[in-house]
């Protein structure tokens, strides 16, 4: 076999396998994506795409589509859960990082990548679950899944998500997905919804003596356009067990949480229909991302809980810059190792952060959610300050 692979087996059709795959093909690699579940263009809740995620989606010309499917965010602003503004923190991010953050449901950001991978003449394979990966010297690198099926290349790149089947294969004895301790409620509800709050392109975030909520345009279809989310502590329940609630009754568990939380919060919760349910789960960090002619990559190599709003534009980093470092033409084992060193150190800082930003949504006594609210005052702008690093970064100049 050559030393530059040609072929690359990619195992999630989720956000960094695609991306890595359209731009692994312009390397002249070749891809084939295989994904665990079947095809569907209605799941997950929303997300957003901050402004270095924003210049990947540019360099494989879909930037301006995801603006127009999805809501530019202006900026996000803090409440308590009274109603009064705390403080305001990501404006004008066009002009300061050269890319607006964007709003989108997680179904059409998917549905665009997976066209735009098809339109790459990238092949793509849906119900093919992992069960074994076969790594044997200048051997083809095999794949083994579920249904009795194998496939064949010269690499393999897991981007499986924090549930990662590759994981398991590339580290055996590694840290399996943290639980944080804090559970994630989520919808879309219309837009007539917020009719009576003219938020425009803000995001708004309530802090509440325990727990945290969101919402923001996330679509311009006036039917399901508004994005919602609910943290709370799990108090011994996981997603599961909320998940095996009938509606009504996950409902009325909302009504209950928030209840006394200013418009439109309650509004929004008697709107919700279809409510996802997650737990908030991160991945400490890993001996290593690469085994043999096997790579994670995304949340498969460093999932981070959502309370940095970069889970999905880290994915995208990640697939730019191993297809820019493929195009160096070294050997598997040199790149594996260079993407991992470049990689590492940004990531990890993020999921640290995340992990620290989730702690200001955890339970508080009376006392201390006003003087975490009088901090927060005085915190976010350093807060905003401190997560530039984030927003600044451009994969395509590094």
């Amino acid at each position: 076999m050559s030393n530059r692979p040609r072929k690359a087996l990619i195992i999630g059709a989720g956000i960094a396998g695609p991306v890595a795959a359209i731009l692994l093909r312009r390397a002249g690699i070749e891809s084939a994506i295989y994904e665990a579940w079947p095809y569907s263009k209605g799941i997950g809740g929303g997300l957003q795409i901050a402004p270095n995620g924003m210049h990947v989606m540019d360099e494989i010309g879909l930037s301006n589509e995801l603006i127009s499917r999805g809501s530019v965010a202006e900026a996000f602003d803090f409440y308590s859960q009274e109603g009064r503004k705390l403080g305001s923190i990501n404006r004008d991010m066009q002009r300061r990082f050269g890319q607006p953050a964007v709003n989108v449901c997680r179904a059409t950001l998917n549905e665009m990548l997976i066209d735009k991978a098809w339109c790459a003449c990238v092949s793509l394979y849906f119900e093919k679950r992992l069960i074994k990966i076969e790594d044997r010297g200048d051997q083809p690198i095999i794949a083994y899944f579920a249904d009795g099926t194998t496939a064949e290349g010269d690499f393999l790149i897991g981007a499986d998500g924090v549930h990662s089947i590759t994981r398991r294969q590339v580290v055996p004895d590694g840290p399996r997905p943290f639980d944080t301790g804090l559970i994630g409620f989520g919808g879309f509800v219309p837009h007539a919804v917020l009719d009576g709050r003219p938020i425009g392109r803000h995001v708004e975030t309530t802090f509440g003596q325990s727990g945290f909520f969101g919402y923001g345009y996330c679509s311009p279809d006036p039917n399901d356009g508004v994005m919602w989310w609910s943290t709370q502590p799990a108090h011994g329940m996981d997603a599961a067990m909320f998940r095996a609630l009938d509606a009504a009754t996950l409902k009325q568990h909302l009504r209950g949480f928030h209840r006394g939380w200013h418009d439109p919060i309650p509004d929004i919760i008697e709107a919700a229909e279809n409510i996802v349910v997650t737990d908030t789960l991160d991945v400490a960090t890993l001996p290593t991302w690469s085994r043999k002619r096997s790579l994670l990559i995304g949340d498969a190599a460093h999932a981070t809980s959502p309370h940095a709003g970069q889970g999905a534009s880290l994915a995208l980093e990640d697939a730019m810059r191993l297809a820019r470092l493929m195009q160096d033409g070294q050997e598997l084992g040199t790149t594996f190792q260079a993407f991992e060193a470049e990689r590492r150190p940004r990531t990890e800082k993020t999921v640290a952060m995340a992990r620290r930003n989730g702690n200001s949504k955890r339970e508080f006594s009376a006392t201390g959610a006003w003087m975490r609210n009088q901090m927060l005052k005085w915190l976010l702008p350093l807060g905003s300050k401190s997560m530039e690093f984030m927003y600044a970064y451009d994969a395509r100049a590094v």
